[in-house]
């Protein structure tokens, strides 16, 4: 049987660019570029572990690194929003009252 795949989202903070080019370079072998330092990922727990072992080799302890496992649903709402003008309106999140913070979101998915 198959072994079951997911969704990861990679992103790491990497304080060296040598060791910074490493990780990218590794990950361009295990998904796709979303921006500079994040990465989208469809791993099995294998493929995922070996990318944790393979990226703890490059890393040392100021780095960061996060994987973050994503539902169908997750993936299914991810908007990468990178050209001017994508934003119609900017508002503050502190000055939204709840009742619109619900709206937004409904609009929103």
């Amino acid at each position: 049987m198959a072994e079951v795949k997911n969704w990861y989202l990679v992103a790491y903070d990497i304080r060296d660019s040598k060791r910074w080019r490493k990780a990218y370079k590794l990950l361009q072998g295990y998904g796709e570029s979303i921006q500079l330092s994040i990465f989208q990922c469809w791993l099995t727990q294998r493929d995922r572990e070996k990318l944790r072992w393979e990226l703890e080799k490059i890393l040392v302890a100021e780095d960061n690194l996060l994987l973050a496992g994503l539902c169908d649903r997750c993936v299914e709402r991810m908007v990468a929003c990178n050209r001017a003008g994508t934003w119609s309106s900017q508002v503050r999140i502190t000055e939204l009252s709840s009742a619109r913070i619900a709206d937004c979101v409904t609009e929103f998915y």
